[in-house]
């Protein structure tokens, strides 16, 4: 019996939509209450993990990491001594949905941040956890943090960004996971419509919107460093590679080699989470050697359209020792976390 296949990819946006605001009576925004829970292999995970370095609320939420491969039941805490994380207690993300709810009966996704006296899941809903962070947090900010969302720039921003999220990151999924060709045909042409308005675009500007990195940036990131090592082979975005792409590939670079962008990204968990999680996909689970990734630190060449990362603001410090990146996975990160240009 031949399975049965969705002709067309539509995301599950099912998700636990409570939020961690300064006035809930539930979810009070408070230093030390929460753990942000992702995985480095995940673009919508990655997309918190970068916000909240560029903020600097390291210490006000925690960060638990699983692993980057999971089974139809849930993610696990795999890379943590003994399988379990070292606060949560716990083997798998699943129990803290099941805290939340027993028999939880949707998907169990990262990112999600986690109650840490109850152990409960808050919140998987992670197209409002990023503005929320940016929003609600803000007394916990670090000195010189960017603002990543101005008031003033919003306008502007919000329709870029979904453009963003229904062409481009999830465009990418709608080609890998079409079931039917025309359905193929027809997001592989919406796809790269979307990456020649975003060619065009910064062609000329050095970021998305204004002249300094915003949310707009850090979402589409996400989404341009997995497109070589993942979605161009695997997802059949086979059109053009990023790197054939002359502004987009010196935009990622750039935003690559900013603090908070480049030293956070884990490729082989990333390549390992594709290739071998989609296995109606890639049914032998073969990891691909490549794409040569050195180029990630080579000179961009963007500083002549003006503008700075951090605007009036300051990079963010160090990363810390527990939070950094293995260098094996990321050949442009060195032993302390850093990231190092290429000779």
């Amino acid at each position: 019996m031949t399975a049965y296949v969705e002709p067309s990819f539509e995301r599950d946006t099912n998700y636990i939509d409570d939020r961690i605001t300064k006035d809930s009576p539930t979810w009070p925004v408070e230093p030390g209450r929460y753990r942000l829970v992702v995985s480095r292999a995940c673009p919508w995970a990655s997309r918190l993990t970068t916000v909240r370095r560029l903020l600097g609320l390291e210490d006000a939420i925690s960060l638990g990491v699983c692993g980057p491969t999971h089974d139809a039941d849930s993610w696990t805490f795999d890379l943590d001594p003994g399988g379990l994380d070292p606060v949560l207690k716990m083997p798998r993300l699943k129990d803290a949905f099941e805290n939340r709810q027993p028999g939880y009966p949707r998907g169990i996704t990262v990112p999600a941040l986690v109650d840490l006296p109850t152990r409960s899941v808050v919140t998987n809903d992670f197209p409002q956890m990023d503005i929320d962070l940016i929003e609600q947090w803000d007394a916990f900010h670090r000195d010189g943090a960017p603002d990543l969302y101005p008031q003033a720039l919003r306008a502007e921003m919000d329709p870029v960004m979904k453009r963003i999220y229904t062409e481009v990151n999830n465009g990418v999924y709608r080609c890998g996971f079409a079931g039917e060709q025309p359905a193929y045909d027809a997001a592989y042409d919406r796809l790269f419509t979307a990456l020649d308005w975003l060619e065009e675009r910064l062609t000329d500007r050095r970021y998305l919107v204004g002249d300094h990195i915003t949310l707009a940036d850090v979402r589409l990131f996400t989404t341009l460093v997995r497109f070589d090592p993942v979605y161009h082979g695997h997802f059949k975005c086979n059109r053009a590679k990023l790197i054939e792409f002359p502004a987009l590939w010196a935009y990622a670079r750039d935003l690559f080699q900013t603090p908070g962008f480049g030293d956070t990204v884990d490729f082989e968990q990333i390549k390992r989470h594709y290739y071998v999680v989609h296995s109606d996909i890639n049914p032998t689970g073969i990891v691909p050697k490549g794409p040569d990734l050195s180029g990630w630190m080579t000179p961009h060449g963007r500083e002549s359209l003006g503008g700075s990362a951090f605007g009036d603001g300051t990079a963010p410090g160090a990363i810390a020792e527990g939070e950094r990146v293995d260098p094996a996975d990321n050949p442009a990160v060195g032993p302390d976390g850093v990231l190092h240009r290429s000779n």
